[in-house]
């Protein structure tokens, strides 16, 4: 082999290696096989990519799933006990109609302590009570159990029956109330 200088009018100069006829024939073999290769190359390249964001795109949605099924978790959580705290609002109910009653001193504070222990416990699940005294009536949260001739502003709620309550934002039983009328 002789060494010549590559041109750019020589296509099949390389690294400065000149071919001579019986290498020219193998050279185009070799330059066939080499744009086989690139072309299998790039098919390859071309694959990878697809798959490889395939791939980006099933671990992002496999991400937001699981956020998402915690988030559907925690409602679950949060409204899973509404059975068993609405029975408990009944006993806090219970309570406070006992004590409307004489009793001895001892014994009402025996009853105030376990009221409020059962309260707060259900506080911390997400129970409120509503304010339901001087609102004005809401059906939302309100259940109308009569008028009552009353100074209030009509419409307004003048006497509250029964306590309502909220879990975690959600009526969980409306306050029973009478609602003022006008006087005449």
């Amino acid at each position: 082999m002789r060494e010549k200088a590559k041109t750019p009018e020589d296509p099949y100069a390389s690294n400065g290696v000149e071919m001579v006829p019986d290498e020219e024939a193998a050279g185009e073999e070799a330059v066939v096989k080499l744009r086989k290769l690139r072309e299998t190359l790039e098919r390859c390249e071309a694959e990878r990519k697809e798959y490889l964001d395939g791939w980006q795109r099933a671990k992002a949605e496999l991400i937001n799933y699981k956020k998402g099924e915690a988030k559907r978790f925690e409602e679950f959580m949060k409204f899973a006990a509404e059975g068993v705290i609405a029975e408990a609002v009944q006993v806090l109910d219970s309570f406070d109609l006992a004590l409307q009653h004489e009793m001895p001193k001892d014994v009402e504070r025996g009853i105030v302590l376990i009221r409020s222990q059962l309260e707060d416990i259900l506080r911390r699940r997400g129970l409120e009570i509503l304010q339901a005294q001087g609102q004005k009536f809401d059906p939302a949260l309100h259940e109308s159990m009569g008028e009552v001739a009353s100074e209030l502003e009509e419409g307004m709620v003048a006497e509250e029956l029964q306590r309502g309550y909220l879990l975690n934002g959600k009526v969980l039983r409306p306050a029973r109330v009478k609602i003022a009328k006008a006087r005449n």
